[in-house]
């Protein structure tokens, strides 16, 4: 899931200095006591009040859910953003849907805004290296959190949010709307009936294309300070699914990481002079085929070219300048709690978009992948989809003949995993989940630790233990699977 950068540019580039003083800022005004903070479930008018922090291109999902589908039982009372233009912006979305146009705040003002809306829930879509401050400070201020996936980017800020949790015992929710794709959800389900017995090892490996594994080096994910790199940034996604698919947790990992695709180097083997400062300006974006056109793109010309002037930020920043700290080709071995292992890759510069995965079991093999779709449209530079009939998986039993399963399918953004999760944030109507796909700061924690853990290892080429790095993390909630020591039907004889 992708998010609009919200800092300031130095050079072109990013500006951490000046965003930091104004996220301090917010701590540093009025403090609200948990008692007085502390929000009613449903206002006075019967519905549940939402405030957003962070207008980029992520938070109009959450947005557009809460003003349509679910109006009659949310609201939004607040934005808050660095950018004073994305914020109006916003603001004006917000307008032509509702006839109201919710009140703005700086990112300085946060707990000006939480004060003067009084919201149950903070919505929180800024850039991942800065949800901890978020996430932390609308807990003390008595507020419910909903956050986008990472939780965070490192340890520290891992281990501050669990703390602040703890503490206030505010509730925490992270969107992992993989778990709820229907395609994904019947993988776990799969798993969970024994239909390859217990599972002993895995092998996943996830392929970027060459139009959206480029996008995360021309935007501030190619800075780890603000990402986290791709081991945090998009693997948390997976490295979810794994522990939600097991009922698992990661305990320890190895890992080797390097950039050789994205580089000064490879734009000259492209037949380029050499990197540039940005698209827009690029001498030779003519020939380029990674170039990104934010004036021919009404919805991000609005959402940032027009905005440029109030951050600095660059949304198309060559993605071959050298300055870039983050990994394209990654390798990574796991150990679960419960004797699984794992190997995994993530490679960001292949021909196609998707996964491959397969569990290997005391009963047989489960082979699953996803061919995924990429496209421009609006403000998203790429929204992720499922091929048509881009989805297989198959049951491969010891012995006997393998059987292909007709897989359960879904409608809208994430292979239909969006409109589910919306569902369960957004609904009155709570249904039981036999699935557990809901998570919180417990799943969040271990689906960024893997890929924290991995960062560790690239840099030192040690095995890196998980629970070396934060502390006091419950065990999240997962169904029971296939045990270890349950009985296994001998196999029929060749």
């Amino acid at each position: 899931m992708r998010k609009a950068g919200q800092l300031p540019k130095e050079k072109g580039g990013l500006k951490r200095r000046d965003f930091m003083l104004a996220s301090t800022a917010a701590g540093m005004g009025a403090f609200f006591s948990n008692q007085s903070a502390a929000r009613a479930s449903v206002n006075a008018d019967g519905r549940k009040s939402f405030a957003i922090v962070g207008v980029g291109s992520r938070y109009r999902m959450y947005l557009d859910s809460i003003q349509r589908e679910y109006s009659d039982h949310c609201k939004v009372v607040g934005f808050c953003d660095v950018n004073l233009g994305r914020l109006e912006y916003a603001q004006q979305r917000s307008l032509e849907v509702t006839g109201e146009k919710p009140p703005i705040f700086d990112a300085k003002d946060f707990d000006k805004m939480i004060g003067e809306t009084t919201p149950d829930t903070v919505i929180v879509t800024t850039v991942d290296g800065f949800h901890h401050k978020y996430i932390i400070r609308a807990m003390e201020l008595g507020c419910n959190v909903i956050t986008e996936k990472p939780l965070t980017v490192d340890e520290e800020k891992c281990q501050q949010i669990v703390n602040t949790q703890r503490r206030t015992g505010r509730k925490c929710t992270v969107t992992f709307n993989y778990r709820y794709s229907p395609p994904r959800t019947q993988v776990k389900d799969l798993l969970m009936g024994g239909e390859i017995g217990d599972v002993l090892s895995v092998d996943f490996h996830w392929m970027l294309n060459t139009h959206h594994g480029a996008d995360y080096f021309r935007r501030w994910h190619s800075q780890k300070r603000f990402s986290g790199g791709l081991m945090v940034h998009k693997a948390t996604h997976h490295f979810d699914l794994v522990n939600w698919w097991l009922s698992a947790i990661p305990v320890s990992v190895y890992a080797t990481g390097k950039r050789e695709f994205y580089t000064p180097l490879m734009a000259k083997r492209l037949g380029l002079s050499g990197h540039h400062e940005r698209c827009h300006t690029c001498p030779e974006r003519a020939k380029c085929a990674f170039e990104l056109s934010l004036k021919d793109n009404p919805g991000l010309k609005a959402i940032y070219l027009d905005n440029e002037k109030y951050d600095g930020y660059y949304r198309d920043r060559c993605v071959f300048r050298p300055e870039i700290d983050i990994e394209d080709t990654m390798n990574v071995l796991v150990s679960y709690d419960n004797n699984v292992t794992l190997c995994y890759s993530l490679n960001a510069f292949n021909s196609w978009e998707g996964y491959q995965i397969v569990f290997n079991g005391t009963k047989g093999r489960l082979e699953h992948s996803i061919v995924e779709k990429i496209y421009v449209s609006g403000t998203d530079t790429v929204q992720g989809g499922i091929e048509e009939g881009g989805v297989k998986t198959r049951i491969l039993p010891l012995r006997g003949s393998a059987r292909d399963v007709e897989v359960w399918t879904g409608e809208g953004g994430h292979g239909g995993g969006d409109r589910v999760l919306l569902a369960d944030l957004f609904s009155p109507e709570k249904t039981e989940d036999k699935y557990l796909r809901a998570a919180d700061q417990r799943s969040g924690a271990y689906s960024i630790l893997t890929g924290v853990a991995a960062n560790h290892s690239f840099a030192t080429g040690d095995l890196v233990k998980i629970p070396h790095l934060v502390q006091n993390i419950d065990y999240p909630d997962y169904p029971r699977m296939p045990g270890h020591f349950d009985p296994v039907p001998m196999p029929a004889k060749i």
